[in-house]
């Protein structure tokens, strides 16, 4: 089975203000702000949305395909995607960019001031789908490039390869219209209770409207778990609780990850959700998106735990 994941990759430049941003910003001389914050150092680690999903599914032992570029700094990222085992063919280098970073400072309050350069994301990976076999494909359409984003729904469209759509974050950069092709016709929607309400202000549609454009919306509700909405009827997942809750950033890339496990081993869209739910709990338990390690045996193990018996893997 190929998997292609589409979306971003991005560093995660990550920075600790030992204080609090309101004790050295003036509200009276707010229009004049002129800060500086002396962090007590940086970590940086691999992210972004193509890269997050990718890494999920190569820890369930998929070698997913990655759309997305990378620029002249790629190389960490490069040897990190190799030593993961995952092909470097879908990338696309922009060497006159830096890739896509985001730059995140934290104080002591937990208030976030992050600044985003987009870099090489400005440029579209432009992938060529010739001769894959799209009965033994399925792709899933994350945030990234607004130009990738519509030029792949169209493509896998044209091949009749079933794909999810996840648009995310990128929802306020696109109008309705745009936003009702790119599902129409996908396997699946997938967002957010929050992305939800904003994907229905933008398309005008309720959840029956969002149902004659693709046969299965699914949404995630954090450790209120998921809920899967077909034509059929609703059904609940419960979120899988984790050992310890260090970092809820890039649960949802781990959920879409077991989500898409699930269906290339022609599970039903229930247990499939189930195994998002378990890869997501995984995800929580570490600082970052890409630093959670697990065996399988560990997977189904959480699996059994929470939802009874593994399902049969062929």
């Amino acid at each position: 089975m190929h998997i292609f994941v589409s979306g971003s990759l991005a560093y995660d430049r990550i920075m600790d203000f030992p204080g609090r941003f309101q004790d050295h910003i003036l509200p009276e001389k707010i229009h004049i702000l002129n800060v500086c914050f002396m962090v007590n150092g940086l970590i940086e680690r691999f992210g972004g949305t193509a890269g997050n999903i990718a890494y999920n599914l190569a820890l369930l032992g998929e070698t997913p395909v990655i759309l997305a570029t990378g620029g002249k700094d790629f190389q960490p990222y490069e040897d990190w995607l190799i030593q993961l085992g995952l092909p470097l063919n879908g990338i696309k280098p922009i060497p006159h960019e830096f890739t896509a970073g985001a730059y995140i400072t934290t104080d002591k309050a937990d208030n976030q001031i992050t600044g985003f350069n987009p870099g090489a994301m400005k440029f579209p990976s432009e992938y060529r789908f010739d001769g894959i076999n799209p009965q033994e494909s399925l792709a899933i359409i994350a945030p990234g490039n607004l130009e990738d984003m519509l030029a792949y729904s169209r493509a896998y469209k044209a091949q009749g390869a079933p794909y999810i759509f996840d648009p995310g974050q990128s929802i306020p950069a696109w109008e309705g219209p745009d936003l009702k092709e790119m599902a129409a016709g996908a396997l699946a929607l997938i967002v957010n209770d929050y992305e939800l309400e904003m994907f229905r202000k933008k398309t005008g549609l309720d959840e029956t409207g969002i149902l004659a454009l693709t046969g299965t919306l699914v949404t995630t509700k954090g450790d209120q778990g998921s809920v899967i909405l077909t034509k059929s009827g609703e059904e609940t997942i419960p979120a899988v609780p984790a050992m310890t809750v260090a970092d809820p950033t890039g649960a949802g890339d781990a959920y879409r990850a077991g989500l898409i496990k699930g269906l290339i081993l022609r599970h039903p869209w229930t247990i499939a959700a189930r195994m998002g739910a378990v890869l997501a709990s995984f995800s929580v338990e570490q600082q970052g998106t890409q630093e959670h390690q697990l065996e399988l045996a560990d997977f189904w193990e959480r699996y059994a735990e929470n939802f009874g018996p593994a399902p049969p893997l062929e």
